[in-house]
């Protein structure tokens, strides 16, 4: 399990949205309020944004260590400014290693991702079915072991065949996609997520098998006028909203915010 916060808006130095609210990630990083499944978040970080006049491919800073304990954050968050910021705070599955592989964001091309949840027993359950929907290129791109990164891959492949709003449209394919294996394997999967292209960005409430991590979203709060705030849990006081289970939330660069609901298995939804 892990936090997460993702920003889109008008562009802000990074410290503003990661180090300055009274319930940062550093601190859901060793107190987190909403967290099930885990007593913290220890096991690395990771930031992603994009450069907020230039097309270019996004930025990313990672690190095993806890949050907490990095001396760079604080002054490199400080000199970075974005309108477009991705980070999370990392508690590692049991049998994932905590190495930079295994470290969010992931990131593609314009894309980058990050994964609140797990897949139960991934190696010994959907390991092997993942592997063998994924195309040939994004098989070779996966570096590290986690379910998190084949999500990632599995996105990659559903968003090349997407039409009308793709970054809907290949997020809804992967959670029909898992929830099918899983059905058929009777496995629990937490997949509460958030994707950027750059000009949108996308995040699931869901859960198959289980009852979904909390994650909230925020528009145009007067500390951050012209911006949407989506986070494992608000950072500070405001008008937070909880977004709903099952669903997918999209905001674009007018930072309208829009909800999908999904077409959920009622016995799936909820453990027996």
């Amino acid at each position: 399990m892990c936090r997460l916060l993702g920003y889109i808006g008008s562009s802000i130095q990074l410290d503003r949205i990661l180090c300055e609210p009274e319930h940062s990630l550093i601190v859901q990083s060793y107190q987190p309020k909403e967290m099930q499944e885990a007593l913290m978040n220890a096991d690395g970080f990771g930031i992603g944004w994009y450069h907020p006049t230039q097309e270019a491919e996004p930025y990313r800073y990672r690190n095993i260590q806890p949050i907490w304990s990095d001396l760079n954050l604080a002054p490199l968050s400080r000199y970075v400014e974005s309108g477009r910021i991705l980070a999370y705070v990392r508690s590692a599955t049991p049998g994932q290693a905590v190495n930079l592989n295994n470290c969010q964001p992931f990131q593609s091309g314009n894309l980058t991702f990050i994964h609140n949840g797990y897949i139960q027993d991934f190696r010994d359950s959907l390991y092997k079915p993942i592997r063998d929907r994924l195309s040939d290129g994004s098989y070779r791109a996966i570096e590290g072991n986690t379910d998190s990164e084949h999500l990632f891959a599995l996105f990659q492949d559903a968003l090349a065949g997407s039409g009308t709003s793709p970054l809907v449209a290949a997020l809804e394919t992967v959670l029909k996609t898992v929830e099918t294996i899983a059905h058929e394997m009777q496995v629990r999967v937490l997949a509460n997520m958030i994707i950027c292209d750059g000009n949108r960005m996308v995040a699931s409430r869901h859960a198959i098998a289980g009852i979904p991590p909390s994650l909230y979203w925020l528009q145009d709060d007067p500390k951050f006028p012209e911006s949407v705030i989506i986070a494992s849990e608000p950072l500070f006081p405001g008008k937070w909203h909880l977004c709903p289970e099952h669903s997918i939330i999209s905001v674009g660069e007018d930072c309208d915010v829009h909800i999908h609901p999904l077409t959920q298995t009622d016995h799936l939804s909820r453990p027996a």
